[in-house]
């Protein structure tokens, strides 16, 4: 006979004197998925990674791992998303163990949520509402609190139908935290109204942002971006460059704001470097659509800085996922150098072994400014082909070519000809490639 249980709001308290809520760690591997895989020990490594990244979620969420359990499937359990006979396992292991919160690593939709917390009597959620627990407490400023909450009610709404999700009785806490009990039980109408009036703010904030890049555009500053997966040192190698103090922690989604600092790693020109959100396996859309005024700086880049922990076993993985990310936000096509950041972590023979794997990457450690020379002549080669100095003699006839001209590129000097005019000019590879048959080599002018 299973033991009943009524186990609400009860926490552990750890050596500092904190309270943390009891997870459950939920992981189903499916075997249908598993067919994909035609190396097993590839399989397992790259569960048992997932594994990991959730341990780390949680913790960084603020909660106490007081049990993992992994399942084996063949296929989802439309009614609880996991079968009928491990339910029952865990809810004695809930009763057992004290459990506060169960976390599941797959996205459950709404009904499976409903029907596992009746069942359970306790607080259900999925790795997509762990991940957006953990952009409220990390979100800072006022954009990026916008975004957040913005993202959480995308996300909760949905689970607000019939029954819902019942936050009155689940006393708040990870993937509750954010807009507030009280805010997610009145009328769903006010809701929609909350996500209109944050739908408008964002809209707003993107403005801004285009205004201040007109502004950085007119003075043609070059713009490279860092991107990459949570943890690979993204601000660390910000501050390297630039020389600034921007905060930084080992921990996942430590910073969630875009930060834009100038350098001078190119001697005799100042280029900007960005410092953007990081991105994860399986990273909620709900993010990606409300950040959309901070990935806009990735959009805008004039190059992007594809920076990797090369000391994570699943370094390969984390490529993928960013790349696939990048490719969401149709930015795949812009160029990109893989710099392979924390190389005084690992050993000699590896490092060797990926640099044979990668070999027009860059190795550094962001950390102890290793590799920088290296990284610096790379910037340089991409920044020198967005800044060609060229003449183009243009027709007084094609007006628009003409303004096309002055709107993308930099005007250095101009002289009128008698039918045309020449234009001495600061163009990028592009630009150059599509001015070519304008371009005027007249030495003596």
């Amino acid at each position: 006979m299973v033991k009943t249980l009524n186990i609400k709001n009860k926490k552990i308290i750890n050596s500092d004197n904190t309270d943390k809520e009891r997870a459950l760690l939920i992981f189903i591997k499916f075997k249908s998925r598993e067919k994909k895989f035609l190396n097993k020990y590839k399989n397992k490594f790259i569960f048992d990674e997932n594994v990991n990244e959730l341990k780390n979620l949680a913790l960084s969420a603020g909660a106490y791992i007081n049990d993992v359990i992994i399942h084996n499937q063949n296929r989802i359990n439309p009614k609880y998303f996991i079968s009928i006979g491990k339910l029952n396992e865990i809810k004695n292991n809930i009763y057992d163990k004290k459990t506060d919160l169960v976390i599941f690593d797959e996205e459950i939709t709404p009904a499976q949520q409903n029907n596992l917390q009746n069942k359970l009597d306790i607080k259900v959620i999925d790795r997509t509402a762990l991940i957006l627990d953990i952009f409220v407490q990390r979100a800072h400023s006022r954009e990026g609190k916008i975004q957040v909450e913005l993202a959480q009610l995308k996300y909760l709404l949905p689970r607000l139908t019939g029954k819902g999700i019942q936050l009155s009785r689940l006393a708040g806490g990870i993937g509750i935290r954010g807009p507030g009990e009280t805010k997610l039980e009145v009328d769903r109408r006010k809701i929609r109204k909350r996500i209109t009036q944050l739908d408008k703010k964002i809209n707003q904030i993107v403005i801004q942002r285009d205004i201040q890049r007109k502004k950085r555009e007119e003075n043609k500053l070059f713009l490279a971006s860092i991107v990459g997966y949570t943890n690979s040192g993204k601000s660390t190698l910000l501050n390297a460059i630039t020389d600034s103090k921007v905060y930084v922690r080992d921990m996942l989604f430590s910073t969630l704001d875009s930060t834009t600092r100038k350098s001078n790693i190119l001697s005799g020109n100042i280029i900007l470097i960005s410092d953007t959100v990081g991105f994860i396996e399986k990273l909620p859309h709900q993010l990606v659509a409300s950040f959309k005024s901070t990935l806009e700086e990735v959009r805008k880049s004039d190059l992007l800085l594809l920076l990797v922990d090369i000391n994570n076993p699943n370094y390969s993985g984390h490529i993928s996922s960013v790349s696939k990310v990048l490719k969401d936000i149709d930015v795949h096509h812009k160029p990109a150098i893989l710099i392979f950041n924390k190389i005084d972590k690992i050993n000699t023979e590896r490092l060797k072994e990926v640099k044979i794997k990668y070999k027009n990457s860059v190795f550094i450690s962001a950390l102890k400014k290793i590799g920088f020379k290296d990284l610096n002549l790379r910037i340089k080669k991409i920044f020198e082909k967005n800044n060609l100095k060229i003449s183009v003699k243009i027709p007084y006839s094609k007006n628009k070519l003409i303004s096309f001209v002055y709107d993308n590129c930099e005007v250095l000097d101009k002289k009128y000809l008698e039918d045309s005019v020449v234009l001495f000019i600061n163009a990028d590879i592009k630009t150059y490639n599509q001015l070519s048959e304008y371009i005027y080599k007249n030495k003596s002018d």
